[in-house]
């Protein structure tokens, strides 16, 4: 099994503390757990306070995976995530 780092940033349309606020929520905790998705980090841009970073670990290809099911894309989206900004990109250490 190879452990992947997934590494998103995306534009939000509201502020990072709204944001944040859906992000940290039990269903939100709840769901990463559920697909296998460990957070390690997330962050706001200090240049732009409306760009956000995500990392994201777990077994290669999940990321990817659940961030492309139309059902995620909706509630991605109303947490403010901007989907269509979304650059992702994948990194394994073997």
């Amino acid at each position: 099994m190879t452990i992947e780092t997934t590494v998103f940033t995306f534009k939000i349309s509201n502020t990072f503390e709204e944001w944040v606020k859906m992000f940290d929520s039990p269903e939100t905790t709840e769901f990463h757990k559920k697909v296998g998705l460990t957070p390690l980090y997330r962050g706001k841009s200090i240049i732009d306070p409306i760009e956000v970073i995500v990392i994201h670990q777990a077994e290669e290809g999940v990321a990817k995976h659940v961030f492309s099911d139309p059902e995620t894309i909706k509630n991605i989206e109303a947490s403010g995530h901007v989907y269509s900004t979304t650059i992702i990109t994948s990194w394994v250490s073997d």
